[in-house]
């Protein structure tokens, strides 16, 4: 299945393998995956290992989750993602963006694009996002979307073994 998701400055689209060194950019850079707690990808090897599940979910008549690449002038500056709960009423919403393009509003922008796909187009009843407490950025992110806080609770990095908090905040459709 190829989506394609258009915004006034970004193209959304399938993530690939052929996208291996863009994406390996970010995720191997210790500042960009600071608070993410499934990454980073040790080396390109298990990047790629990550690329090719991504396009299986891809080939899925109903993926379980929508890894789309966020392009911007034909490269892939980072990714959004939609992971879809087994009922397909809920999604799970996260972002990640190359350090050298934060700050102005692609991970908003690409976000809304997925968030407003899995409502119309998924069927989506609530979009639930979480972030770090000390990650004020993503934090806001949240709330320009429209999403309101719902709460804070516990997270765990297993790459460092450190322990924080995180909220949670919610965009449902009546």
């Amino acid at each position: 299945m190829y989506i394609e998701l258009k915004t006034e400055r970004l193209i959304l689209r399938p993530l690939s393998v052929k996208d291996i060194e863009e994406v390996y950019e970010y995720v191997s850079d210790k500042e960009d995956i600071k608070y993410m707690v499934y990454l980073p990808k040790k080396d390109k090897q298990e990047t790629k290992e990550f690329l090719r599940e991504v396009e299986t979910q891809w080939a899925k008549t109903e993926p379980e989750y929508y890894e789309f690449g966020i392009v911007l002038d034909e490269r892939v500056i980072g990714t959004v993602t939609l992971y879809m709960e087994d009922n397909r009423t809920k999604a799970e919403l996260g972002w990640i963006i190359n350090k050298k393009f934060r700050g102005m509003g692609y991970a908003t922008e690409a976000s809304k694009a997925a968030m407003d796909f899995a409502i119309d187009k998924l069927g989506v009843k609530e979009v639930f996002a979480h972030c770090d407490t000390r990650n004020k950025a993503s934090e806001n992110v949240m709330k320009r979307l429209g999403m309101r806080y719902e709460h804070e609770g516990p997270r765990h990095y297993d790459r460092t073994g450190e322990d924080a908090r995180e909220y949670k905040y919610v965009y449902g459709v009546e």
